[in-house]
């Protein structure tokens, strides 16, 4: 099943996220130390419920069970553009469609709230990811580097 989060939800979202992007990490050899900002160490409780309640994004899980196995936000911007966030599946639990099923849950729902783009940012680097959101219709629009980051950050978008 999914639906929108509440607040109680956080801790397990937070949960998700951290394990589900450590694999990114992991596979990159990015550490706490040298991508402090990367999203594996630096989602918190904190920054979700910041997210929720005071920038209204849409939070959105994947509920297995009553469970949280994945998870997106969505933030809608006053342009008629959205940016997607943090969408992720548990690492057991991957290549079984839940990745693409959110994803298009996301579609629909920035398409209702007059979203006519949704944007993306990913690790550049990783190309399985890249060729994933190329497969589902993103097209990549740059690259930037940030001195805080040991990676390229890769940008995509998709007109809905």
């Amino acid at each position: 099943m999914i639906g929108e989060i509440d607040k109680n939800d956080i801790p397990e979202c937070v949960k998700v996220i951290k394990e589900s992007f450590m694999t990114v990490a992991d596979e990159f050899g990015f550490t706490a130390e040298n991508a402090p900002r990367f999203t594996a160490f630096a989602i918190s409780e904190d920054r979700i419920r910041y997210q929720l309640e005071s920038e209204q994004r849409l939070m959105i899980a994947y509920y297995d069970s009553g469970k949280i196995i994945g998870y997106y936000s969505l933030l809608v911007q006053d342009n008629g553009q959205c940016e997607l966030n943090n969408l992720c599946v548990l690492p057991d639990l991957r290549h079984k469609g839940i990745g693409t099923t959110l994803l298009n849950d996301a579609f629909d729902r920035a398409k209702k709230r007059g979203c006519e783009r949704t944007h993306i940012g990913i690790v550049e680097e990783n190309t399985v990811l890249r060729k994933w959101y190329e497969k589902n219709g993103f097209i990549h629009t740059g690259t930037q580097k940030f001195d805080f980051f040991p990676f390229t950050c890769g940008y995509m978008e998709k007109r809905l």
